[in-house]
């Protein structure tokens, strides 16, 4: 064989070779291979799922670094690739020749890092929150949502709890918190002192306090809006953790290339062991309540509490352009204990219970008919169930209630890109809504069954235009509900606009009109034992108006070298509320009228970012006032809720693996009504809300620590909510015995330590 034969062949069996071990490699599809990306060089992609759907490469990451890593792919697919900083990567399409520039549903990010890594404000005013991301916060071990979100300006929780969460002086029932598009009605465990949803699998959480999407709707607050991954993985991925409240774990699991699921559950370990952490928890939501009432005739009190919450997604892609997502949500509060007591020289003991749950399921169709149009279809059901049974001793009376909500809906969206600069989105939604409120007592025998159920149609359209260099956002929509029972309309524009200038500049102004059907009231402060008081119900357009609210907002920003400071001044009115939703303990405690409130305030924040540290200062200042047909006389008279000054100061710094967060919360004291005199058997108030609490103070520490044990990522933390033991009032009220005035006051959680370990695999 001639030279040149053996040189031929050689380079023939070489580019064989090549061939075979080529074909060999398969594409990775981009939508797989961007988390794993993620997770090895410690970075955030963002981007819309139409952008990357349907692109595949061939990358094999070994020994190359993340800069190597990005300009592969901007070579090997139509993609651009744009680092804003260490940690944040944006993807859009690239511009095609002779073609305008194909505009994406992709919120474009302002600020980076927001607070604390893995938190974005966006130009559409929303907040974005991407739990597995998200740094240290103080106080917390874990990543809780709704705890989470109260270090954002213009919210807070007046008593301490994820229950009750006031989004600019709104209480917490006319907030949307939305699972996977399932509103729920229950959003904490321990009655209120812990976020009902499980971060193991929650991929993004997005905040809106004004100008939200005309799709969003049923709500006259903030809107809360929690997603999965939503991406069939191709690699086993799970991991668990434990604190002194709850044991958890979570598992994303592929069946085949097409379909994999994702679960996730939480159980409390308080029914097991007593901790510190549950002592405090204790104390602070069952005081002032029936478990700890040293006036009735029980000797002994045994109770025994725990919680869960179980989590399904199941993911199937059909095609490339066709995707099923089926998701299931379980939430579980239950309390039992046994009291004894000597009646008549005889023995007693009798048994009370208070349970909550809320379930929710739903499934949806994804259609991506083009690069430029895509369809959602989801049907939907949600379950929200309280009840409890207390016996009174004395009496030998047994008082059973129930409040139970049920929804039921079917809901279509379609989002169309126009041109390069605008799109368009669009959609109808039916849901019915049925509310039922059980009263039993057996002595005296009496008996009260209410129910009312509500069907609303719904249609939405929303445009949006966003300019070339992406520095001009204008999105204006329109929602109108049709209420079947009450042959009414109700028209809700929406607007939000967005406008970046001189560089480091950016202006925002939003405005929206909404309108809410179901609302919560207390009717007895000891009703459901005096843990969880409120109690569901829905409009019925006469002594229950449907509540209306209409907001503007706005607000300019400086962002340059990693400072950002920015205020943001509203103004918001809400019409149709009822004395009994707002839980006056005063003398209008046992009167229904109809009001309205008004709030106006503005919101401060200055953030610094370092490499390493990253601190912040912000500042509400706000008024917020009641103004009623028939209570005071008509005059307007502060909310119970009327916070005018919120300061939270914090910082967290990061060493290697170990991260640190201290963090200060004060805010003037709320408004409650002085008692004057007895007369007649009955408390004489003073000018309702005349007088303040004391300032509330509290300050809190966390620190984690990341290693690795094997292969495996593990964690753990510790934290102290109020380091300094402040022992803050968080309400005050009065009771009378016919002739004496009693104060009642109930505080906040004292120090309260908590310890946690988790592992990933």
């Amino acid at each position: 064989m001639n030279k040149e034969l053996k040189i031929t062949l050689l380079f023939l069996f070489l580019f064989l070779g090549r061939f075979f071990i080529s074909a060999q490699i398969k594409n990775q599809p981009l939508e797989k291979l961007l988390p794993a990306i993620e997770k090895k060089y410690q970075v955030s992609f963002s981007y819309a799922d139409t952008t990357i759907r349907g692109i595949s490469v061939n990358l094999n990451m070994k020994n190359l670094s993340l800069q190597e890593v990005l300009f592969f792919l901007q070579q090997n697919t139509p993609l651009v690739f744009i680092q804003i900083d260490e940690v944040y990567i944006s993807i859009s399409k690239k511009p095609e020749e002779n073609s305008p520039f194909v505009f994406e549903e992709l919120n474009e990010v302002v600020v980076n890092n927001y607070l604390t890594t893995g938190i974005y404000k966006n130009n559409t005013g929303s907040i974005s929150i991407q739990p597995q991301k998200m740094g240290i916060l103080p106080g917390l071990t874990d990543t809780d949502v709704l705890h989470s979100i109260q270090s954002l300006p213009g919210i807070i929780s007046v008593d301490e709890s994820v229950s009750n969460i006031n989004i600019r002086g709104g209480t917490h029932d006319q907030n949307l918190i939305l699972y996977e598009g399932i509103r729920m009605y229950q959003s904490g465990h321990f009655f209120g002192l812990i976020s009902a949803f499980n971060p193991n699998l929650t991929k993004n959480v997005t905040v809106i306090k004004n100008g939200a999407n005309a799709k969003y709707g049923e709500n006259i607050s903030g809107v809360v809006d929690l997603k999965l991954e939503d991406i069939v993985t191709n690699q086993t991925h799970y991991g668990g953790g434990i604190n002194l409240i709850a044991i958890d774990g979570f598992a994303s699991l592929p069946f085949n290339k097409k379909t994999s699921i994702q679960i996730a559950a939480r159980r409390s370990v308080t029914d097991w062991v007593n901790t510190p952490t549950y002592d405090n928890y204790f104390k602070r939501i069952f005081q002032d309540s029936d478990l700890t009432n040293t006036n009735d005739a029980a000797v002994s009190k045994d109770e025994d509490f725990y919680f869960y919450d179980a989590s399904l997604k199941f993911l199937y892609d059909i095609t490339e352009k066709d995707q099923i997502r089926i998701n299931f949500l379980t939430v579980f509060n239950d309390l039992n204990y046994q009291e004894e007591a000597t009646i008549n020289s005889q023995d007693e003991v009798i048994f009370s219970s208070l349970t909550q749950k809320n379930l929710a399921t739903g499934i949806t169709y994804h259609k991506l008919w083009n690069d430029n149009y895509n369809s959602t279809l989801q049907a939907y059901f949600t379950n929200y169930d309280l009840d409890a049974s207390n016996y009174d001793f004395v009496n030998n009376q047994q008082l059973i209630q129930e409040n139970k909500v049920t929804e039921a809906g079917i809901k279509l969206d379609n989002n169309l890109i126009l041109s390069n600069n605008f799109k368009l989105n669009f959609g109808a939604q039916a849901l019915e809504v049925g509310i039922s409120n059980l009263q039993d007592v057996n002595n005296p025998p009496f008996e009260s069954y209410i129910k009312y159920v509500l069907r609303t149609l719904v249609g939405y359209a929303e445009t949006t235009y966003q300019s070339n260099d992406k520095n001009t956002l204008l999105t204006v929509g329109f929602r109108n509900n049709y209420f079947t029972k009450f042959k009414q309309n109700s028209l809700e524009p929406r607007l939000h606009f967005s406008q970046q200038f001189l560089n480091y500049f950016n202006f925002e102004f939003s405005g929206e009109l909404k309108t809410q059907t179901s609302t919560q009231v207390i009717d007895l402060q000891k009703d459901f034992l005096g843990i969880e008081k409120r109690r569901w119900i829905l409009a019925n357009n006469d002594d229950i108006p449907i509540l209306k609210s209409k907001q503007v907002s706005a607000g300019i920003s400086f962002e340059q070298n990693k400072l950002l400071i920015s205020a943001e001044a509203f103004i918001k009115k809400v019409d149709g509320i009822t004395a009994k939703s707002q839980g006056f303990q005063n003398q209008f405690q046992f009167i229904n009228d109809i009001g309205s409130y008004t709030i106006h305030g503005i919101d401060f924040l200055i953030n610094k970012r370092y490499q390493n540290f990253s601190t912040w200062l912000s500042y509400t200042f706000s008024e917020n006032t009641y103004t009623f047909n028939n209570l005071h006389n008509g005059n307007a008279f502060a909310n119970n809720f009327d916070i005018k000054h919120t300061i939270n100061f914090a910082g967290t710094y990061k060493w290697n693996n170990l991260k640190f967060a201290l963090g200060l919360n004060w805010r003037s004291g709320k408004p409650y009504t002085q008692a004057d005199y007895v007369e007649n058997n009955e408390i004489v108030y003073k000018s309702p809300n005349g007088s303040r609490l004391q300032d509330y103070v509290r300050l809190d520490f966390s620190s984690t620590y990341n290693f690795s044990i094997g292969k495996h990522q593990a964690k753990v933390g510790v934290s102290i909510w109020n380091v300094l033991n402040k022992q803050n009032v968080l309400n005050t009220y009065f009771t009378n015995d016919g002739e004496n005035i009693s104060k009642i006051e109930n505080y906040s959680l004292g120090l309260t330590p908590n310890v946690s370990f988790s592992i990933s695999l």
